[in-house]
């Protein structure tokens, strides 16, 4: 995709496995309920969709939106609701779903968020987990891959929303400066 420096950390068959685990650990915990989940945007939706694909109980879906990058690769420290939920969250059970839980702080933001609307539980669901960036502690509730401290591309995750699309989790290596002249 022009990028040389890209190297595969997860190919898309580790991440359709890791897929298929959390969706049996879930429908397991799930098949007499019929929970709202909510995609944190934009990197969930192809992560949520294949997950929802596979799960086997009714559900509905909602969507948040929330930042706290602004437009760099280092978390500001606060939490913004850039597109709020339309479902009603009170007295439901709710899973989160997200692509990647870094420092904490957006994902304990949620919690709380969610908790304030008076859902009846709350749990989260990440494909990756990076805890070597952790600022706030979480508990993540289902949890498919824990990855190294380099920066992700690729099955949702961007670059300045670049590299969404790749069907593998990609990282961006540094050039090896020793052979440039």
């Amino acid at each position: 995709m022009g990028e040389p420096n890209l190297k595969v950390l997860l190919t898309r068959d580790q991440i359709a496995d890791g897929v298929g685990k959390l969706a049996a650990d879930i429908t397991r915990d799930y098949c007499d309920k019929e929970p709202l989940l909510i995609g944190v945007l934009k990197g969930s939706f192809v992560f949520m969709a294949d997950l929802i694909r596979r799960l086997e109980f009714p559900l509905e879906v909602d969507f948040i939106c929330l930042s706290s990058y602004g437009c760099g690769t280092e978390s500001l420290g606060t939490v913004s609701v850039l597109m709020a939920l339309r479902a009603k969250v009170e007295g439901r059970d709710v899973l989160v779903v997200d692509d990647i839980i870094d420092s904490g702080l957006t994902t304990a933001f949620l919690r709380d968020y969610l908790k304030k609307q008076n859902a009846a539980s709350v749990k989260v669901c990440a494909l990756t987990d990076k805890p070597s960036r952790r600022k706030v502690p979480v508990h993540i509730d289902y949890l498919g891959f824990t990855v190294p401290d380099k920066f992700l591309v690729g099955y949702g995750l961007d670059w300045d929303e670049k590299y969404r699309n790749l069907p593998d989790i990609c990282y961006r290596e540094a050039p090896d400066v020793s052979q440039i002249s």
